[in-house]
């Protein structure tokens, strides 16, 4: 099987919960290679005890297309803006940018019971 790899950008509650949710799955389809976080969070906590490194953006979009899928969780346009803009600046047509709608999906076909939380706004796509 081919493995995804993939991060987190933003591990507030919304980021924390989904990447315990993940490591709480088998993922032998997915590979978590990073995530950035400037807060200490729980999440931050969480991934570090797994061994998963918290770096800069400009760190994670030197992934280039080494990295799948890019979750923004930080609830920020500014912060969506800014990833886009350095993908594209990077050349990097590779890495989706999926948004918090995305991880709601993704949520509900492998948690069971508890509603992921949200962040503080609805940016969109």
């Amino acid at each position: 099987m081919e493995k995804q790899s993939i991060a987190i950008v933003g591990l507030g509650k919304m980021g924390s919960a989904f990447l315990e949710e993940l490591l709480g799955q088998p993922n032998e389809g997915v590979k978590i290679v990073a995530v950035v976080e400037k807060n200490n969070s729980p999440g931050l906590a969480l991934a570090k005890a797994h061994g998963i490194r918290n770096i800069s953006l400009d760190e994670l979009i030197g992934i280039g297309d080494d990295l799948d899928i890019l979750f923004d969780l930080t609830g920020v346009t500014t912060v969506r803006q800014e990833i886009r803009d350095k993908l594209q600046a990077a050349g990097n047509h590779h890495t989706i940018v999926a948004t918090e709608n995305i991880a709601r999906m993704v949520w509900a076909l492998i948690a069971s019971g508890a509603e992921l939380p949200r962040t503080t706004a609805n940016v969109g796509y």
